[in-house]
């Protein structure tokens, strides 16, 4: 696909109402779940790992809910990308623990925004950059005309984006220098060589070692923050929480311990089909616990 037939679908697709939008998702996410069956292995392997109930009714109704939470995140990103700014932003309903974020920006020694793979992360970025500096990385997509539309949707008020290498890391820390915001997937599977295995969810997952580099350089302050959304489009619901690390104990495995509280509140909304006990390439395999 070309880039300029992608802004124009996309474009035209954000004319829509966010409710309609998620409505198509909905049917989207069930029409994925129902006709990729590794899709639909991974989602149902996840959630019931991460499951801590044991209603298998309930589990039946938390699995059709993340199915078609699934497919709503996917239908909102032309609503997210080609909408005026001022309309993604004033789509946040609801915002909770803004506080944390003005006590850091007073300290002036910048703030690490920690986004898993909850609700509508997207939104996240567009929020914050609209008051504040922020940079955030992200990994660039395979296709070139993804990645256009991509950064021309995230990259609007005070909102940039870092590549996932050495170069971005630099660009993270400098905004960190510069008492400025950035943003980080807490979950996402880094490269061989940047993480180590912590558990998450009682099983080993190749965690990213960045945020404790970030740490020990900047001493920024962290918080953790999900896009929670609302039921019938009615917009989202952002929640920020702390995020206060013990210096005595791994980094990445605390962070994998916030995550597994943070979802625990909206596990509905949890990306669980995504890949996050993968073994990158070129990584050591998680060491298997020896008999007794």
């Amino acid at each position: 696909m070309s880039s300029s037939l992608a802004f124009w679908l996309f474009g035209l697709m954000s004319r829509l109402p966010l409710s309609v939008l998620h409505r198509l998702g909905v049917v989207a996410g069930w029409l994925t779940y129902l006709t990729s069956r590794k899709y639909a292995e991974r989602l149902n392997e996840n959630l019931l790992n991460g499951w801590d109930g044991s209603d298998e009714a309930e589990f039946q109704r938390l699995l059709e809910a993340n199915v078609a939470e699934s497919g709503k995140g996917v239908a909102e990103l032309p609503w997210m990308w080609r909408r005026p700014l001022a309309q993604v932003v004033a789509s946040v309903k609801e915002c909770h623990g803004w506080e944390l974020v003005e006590a850091a920006q007073v300290q002036g020694k910048g703030l690490i925004i920690l986004t898993p793979h909850i609700g509508c992360f997207e939104v996240i970025g567009q929020y914050v950059g609209d008051k504040l500096p922020m940079t955030c990385m992200y990994r660039v997509p395979k296709l070139a005309w993804l990645d256009k539309v991509m950064r021309a949707g995230r990259e609007r008020g005070q909102m940039k984006l870092a590549r996932a290498d050495i170069g971005g890391v630099r660009t993270l820390l400098k905004a960190l220098k510069r008492g400025e915001v950035i943003g980080v997937l807490p979950d996402q599977v880094p490269g061989s060589g940047e993480g180590e295995w912590a558990p998450f969810f009682g099983r080993p997952a190749y965690t990213m070692t960045l945020v404790k580099r970030l740490l020990e350089s900047s001493g920024a302050a962290v918080v953790m923050c999900y896009a929670q959304r609302l039921p019938q489009g009615g917009g989202y619901a952002m929640h920020f929480s702390p995020f206060r690390f013990d210096a005595q104990a791994p980094i990445p495995q605390q962070m994998n311990a916030a995550l597994e509280a943070v979802i625990r509140t909206c596990p509905e909304q949890y990306l669980w089909s995504y890949n996050r006990y993968k073994i990158p390439r070129g990584a050591q395999p998680p060491e298997t616990p020896k008999e007794q």
